[in-house]
């Protein structure tokens, strides 16, 4: 926009914030209010859901229409072990095809592109849909959890609601998130795993506006919880975590080796979903194949179907035998991975718990102690690993069993499991699917540069300006011939006027007939956008995005030019920021003097 446009339209600056650790403000509050009613709305749908599922169960394998919990192991194999899990496969894929694609797969990496790229806007069919094709596919034998499902879920029921009101996209975001936060902690009574969970792998920031509201959802969960699923850790356990001095060395160790695992799970699993897409077939049958692979793996160990929640009890407390073990992690693996790749519906969480427990299992036979504590670091460093959120795996598996003391030895499994899997996988099990859909995202979370630098510290000091009362021609002539693009025009005493650009200058030779008019006639009229020197460099880019100028003057509280900000200052910070990361150099070196 040239200064002629300027004359005739005034220029809206961004308001000026006050400074501060954080950016909260009283929509705050509304938010948190709004929480409490997605935080019962999500603990609404983890109970239904859960019900759907254990109903699902009874009939299709005990044939039992009622909500009491069954053990898979009871199941005697049979014809029907393999019909089942092909039949709920079918139904899922037509649920997909002509209902919603977005049911597919475990639900987390849905929720991460609703945040990133749908404006945090889910559909009711979604939230309708999604309990329903989990409770299909957990019930007729899907090796699979109801964590992923309940996070879609509740994601959609804070997204819907969010959609009722004026909110922006970070807002609803945050709406999501409580929801699928307020669901994980009903059905696993683990609130600060939940909220963790939000930081770790949702929120994709952290903030006041965000963290509070996510935090009084998953309270309002816990409130509700006893009524509806009970008091008391899900799966409660207490193992001595005495350890020699060199224990923890150990604990790190089974990590790396979890890690190892997790890696290996990860390309197995995007290999076959590679296998799939080969396929001559619409991906609507894609869910009946992986059905039949679950079934086959039935007949082998019927305790791999359905969600395990018993087999985790019993790695836990000892009740089981190595042979029936080293069966249940091949066979569970197996049906996992194939299910998961044909793009049914359900969640990861409780297989990897188990896949972990169990491989930390088998390693506590010729370790120190009681397997089930191997066990448990195993199931957390998995998580911590596969997932890359090591703080939540730590205080999830705590939360899970009420056992406070672990806290070293699961930190040093997960922080472990954690480094194996950053170093050896660009990207997660979660992220891989988004990327593979040409997204990139990153989990890398860092202090804004530009909220941390003053204006004055990156500023033009020494700017060429011309004076209010210099003539037209003389200043057509200077922007023509003169190194600059923009000119501010300053008055005698150093008070700024405005800027006059090249652009001016063209438009100016092509009107004519400016004998005798000085800048001051041009340019006095015109809103300008300017910043001071103590603002942070985030106000100057707010300004920047919201007027078009690509420069920006610098006045002090008088209106008198000291400077200009450009787009190649702006440039400069992000250089500095990655010279810090880059330029490694060693301050105290022997022998050599200060």
């Amino acid at each position: 926009m040239t200064i002629a446009d300027a004359k005739s339209s005034s220029v809206t600056t961004a308001p000026r914030r006050a400074l501060g650790d954080f950016t909260a403000d009283r929509r705050l509050l509304m938010l948190a209010a709004m929480a409490v009613v997605v935080g019962a709305g999500g603990t609404s749908a983890a109970w239904l859901l859960i019900r759907l599922i254990t109903l699902a169960t009874n009939l299709i394998w005990f044939g039992k229409l009622d909500l009491f919990t069954r053990s898979m192991e009871h199941l005697t194999p049979s014809p029907w072990m393999v019909a089942a899990p092909v039949l709920g496969g079918l139904v899922i894929g037509l649920m997909a095809r002509f209902g919603s694609e977005k049911i597919r797969g475990h639900g987390i990496p849905e929720a991460i592109e609703a945040i990133l790229i749908g404006g945090s806007r889910m559909s009711p069919k979604v939230a309708v849909l999604k309990p329903i094709s989990s409770a299909i596919s957990i019930g007729t034998g899907g090796p699979f959890g109801a964590e992923g499902p309940i996070i879609m879920t509740g994601g959609a029921i804070g997204s819907l609601f969010a959609q009722f009101f004026h909110l922006s996209a970070a807002e609803r975001k945050t709406l999501l998130v409580a929801g699928a936060a307020a669901g994980m902690t009903a059905i696993f009574g683990t609130p600060v795993a939940a909220v963790l969970l939000a930081v770790e792998l949702l929120l994709f920031e952290w903030r006041p506006r965000s963290f509070i509201p996510v935090a009084v959802a998953a309270v309002v969960a816990t409130g509700w919880r006893p009524w509806l699923f009970g008091t008391g850790p899900l799966f409660p356990f207490s193992a001595d975590p005495v350890l020699p001095w060199w224990g923890l060395a150990l604990c790190a160790s089974l990590g790396v080796l979890a890690g190892l695992q997790s890696g290996l799970l990860t390309k197995l699993l995007y290999s076959l979903e590679d296998a799939f897409e080969r396929l001559p077939l619409h991906w609507m049958w894609w869910p009946a194949l992986g059905g039949l692979a679950v079934g086959l793996g039935g007949l082998i160990e019927p305790r791999a179907l359905g969600v395990g929640y018993d087999v985790i009890r019993d790695l836990l407390t000892g009740h089981m035998v190595v042979q029936a073990v080293l069966i249940l992690l091949a066979v569970k693996a197996a049906i996992w991975l194939v299910a998961l790749s044909s793009g049914t519906s359900g969640g990861v969480l409780a297989p990897l718990l188990i896949l972990g427990g169990a491989m930390g299992w088998l390693v506590g036979q010729i370790l120190p102690g009681d397997p089930g504590f191997w066990a448990l670091l195993g199931m957390a460093a998995m998580l911590g690993g596969t997932m890359r959120s090591p703080l939540t795996s730590v205080i999830f598996a705590v939360e899970l069993t009420g056992d406070w003391r672990m806290l070293a030895p699961l930190l040093a499994a997960s922080a472990a499991a954690y480094a194996t899997t950053v170093l050896l996988l660009k990207r997660s099990i979660l992220t891989e699917k988004i990327a593979r859909r040409g997204r990139h995202i990153t989990r890398e979370y860092g202090v804004d540069p530009y909220e941390l630098v003053r204006v004055s510290e990156v500023m033009v000091h020494q700017v060429d300006t011309l004076a209010a009362d210099l003539s037209i021609p003389d200043a057509m002539a200077i922007l023509q011939e003169g190194q600059q693009r923009v000119y501010p025009v300053v008055e005698a005493s150093g008070r700024l006027v405005g800027l006059v650009s090249r652009a001016d200058a063209l438009a100016w030779r092509v009107e004519g007939g400016h004998k005798g008019q000085t800048l001051t006639e041009r340019v006095s009229d015109a809103a300008l956008p300017v910043v001071h020197p103590g603002d942070v460099v985030a106000q100057a880019v707010e300004l920047m995005l919201a007027t078009g100028q690509g420069r920006i003057p610098v006045t002090d509280a008088g209106g008198r030019l000291v400077g200009l900000l450009t787009r190649k200052d702006l440039l400069q910070i992000h250089a500095n920021t990655s010279k810090a990361e880059g330029d490694r150099q060693a301050y105290f070196i022997p022998g050599r003097r200060e």
